[in-house]
């Protein structure tokens, strides 16, 4: 039985230098739908001094703005450039703490699927990354259990280049089939 026409909102989660914004961006122009991007590295990039707790507040408080905008006017397939899940760890390994509301805002605006890039792709280091090597290993251990903990729906996405996208895509569809859903509802939206 085929479900209802909804949005569908997918996250693609992961350490750092994952493939995030690039599978985001495949995925979304490949299945006809919509990325929206990270707003976390332009925030930080363009602050010009070290970031602190209030940022990533903000950040996650646009975080939520951004979903709320792009759910407004449906049917639409939405790739999210990473999500809270990423927030709520980053508020946990650098402050030790994160905002309450930050929990139930994770449990209020659902992804309906997370796909978590693994690390299997060389990490290149920028002006805004700071945890390669073991630490990004560490920190998609962490995404893992933090998904699993909330009984949240996610894939893995494994594999270089084209083969990456390829398993995205295959994620993306299988996750489709089993939930019912067809994807041509999607389609010139």
């Amino acid at each position: 039985m085929e479900k209802r026409l909804k949005n569908i909102n997918i996250a693609i989660t992961g350490p750092e230098s994952t493939g995030k914004t690039i599978i985001s961006s495949q995925l979304s122009k490949y299945f006809h739908g919509f990325q929206i991007p990270e707003y976390a590295r332009e925030y930080i990039l363009n602050l010009n001094r070290e970031y602190k707790y209030e940022d990533i507040e903000h950040i996650a408080t646009i975080q939520i703005e951004s979903f709320i905008q792009a759910n407004t006017e449906y049917p639409k397939l939405l790739f999210f450039d990473t999500w809270l899940i990423i927030t709520k760890v980053w508020f946990q390994e650098v402050f030790g703490r994160s905002p309450k509301w930050l929990r139930q805002a994770i449990q209020d605006y659902k992804m309906d699927l997370y796909l978590i890039c693994a690390p299997d792709i060389e990490w290149v280091k920028d002006e805004v990354r700071e945890n390669g090597g073991e630490r990004r290993i560490e920190l998609y251990n962490i995404y893992l259990e933090e998904l699993k903990k909330q009984n949240i729906t996610f894939k893995i996405v494994r594999g270089k280049d084209e083969l990456r996208f390829k398993n995205a895509i295959e994620a993306v569809e299988s996750f489709f089939k089993l939930e019912g859903i067809n994807i041509n509802q999607f389609r010139g939206s």
